[in-house]
């Protein structure tokens, strides 16, 4: 459940209001950066690989208890050892997305012992499955929408009581490049992420009186497993070279910057907002 936290991946217990734990060591970059997201919350969803853990280590070394997530319980305790190695503060819990059941928040030791979460980072999606749109089944449709489009939603309307508690927060979805852009291999996919588009604004109008800001990111070709399929066309790469200028493939610390940034009072007046970290821009 998304709210039940295994004793190993229940990396703390604290009073309320909360409280960091005692750290055992932070990373200089942490150091560096100071705490702009001390004593506040986040929940990240498909953060134990990828971009997803790159957002993960970036909130909590920027201050933030963080409750990493995804489908198996093997990748979360291997992402909360590592993180927790590095001094920071996480827990973590098993979470598939497109499951009802995991997104119920009853009892999640993360979130009683915390009070309240400031942030909800949505990064867990479907593989690309590769094939056009007009070959691709129902069975391809329900499973890329429901886990990409209707999954956050609805987590959101779990967790919203859990952020009017801290009387403001942060939502951040995570779309693609090829919303702008739509690989031809990947065009269920890319529907599915344009649609990510109009929910953040649509959101952020809805949220915007609960002092609840929404925003998008929109990655290019980021170096993680999940974008080998687009790896593999060069004619991509000529592309994105001849239209862009891009150089390299992007890598997952590309992403984790910016969304801190979202999540911090510096951006305290930006919502709505789709922000590429792709090398390049699609949109004016």
């Amino acid at each position: 459940s998304m709210l039940k936290a295994k004793p190993l991946t229940q990396a703390w217990r604290g009073p309320l209001p909360f409280e960091l734990p005692p750290l055992v060591r932070r990373t200089s970059s942490a150091v560096t950066r100071g705490a702009t997201l001390a004593n506040q919350v986040a929940v990240v969803t498909g953060s134990t690989k990828g971009i997803g853990f790159a957002i993960a280590r970036r909130l909590a070394q920027d201050g933030a208890h963080v409750v990493v997530s995804s489908r198996k319980q093997q990748n979360v305790d291997q992402a909360v050892v590592e993180l927790q190695g590095e001094g920071l503060s996480v827990s973590g819990t098993v979470c598939h997305v497109g499951k009802a059941e995991d997104r119920e928040p009853g009892g999640h030791g993360a979130l009683k012992h915390c009070g309240g979460v400031d942030f909800l980072i949505c990064v867990a999606g479907v593989n690309p499955l590769v094939g056009g749109i007009l070959g691709s089944s129902e069975q391809v449709w329900d499973k890329m929408l429901n886990v990409t489009v209707k999954a956050p939603a609805l987590l959101l309307t779990q967790l919203l009581p859990h952020m009017e508690k801290r009387k403001g927060g942060s939502m951040i979805l995570i779309s693609s490049v090829g919303a702008y852009m739509p690989y031809s291999k990947l065009r269920a996919y890319n529907v599915s992420k344009t649609a990510l588009l109009g929910l953040t604004k649509a959101l952020a109008v809805e949220l915007a009186p609960k002092n609840i800001r929404v925003n998008c990111l929109v990655p290019g070709v980021i170096d993680t497993a999940f974008s080998q399929v687009v790896f593999e066309d060069p004619s991509l790469w000529t592309y994105m070279k001849a239209l862009c200028g891009t150089q390299r493939v992007g890598q997952p610390e590309d992403c984790a910057g910016i969304v801190s940034f979202l999540c911090s009072s510096d951006a305290s007046y930006i919502t709505a907002e789709s922000i590429m970290v792709a090398g390049c821009s699609f949109h004016l």
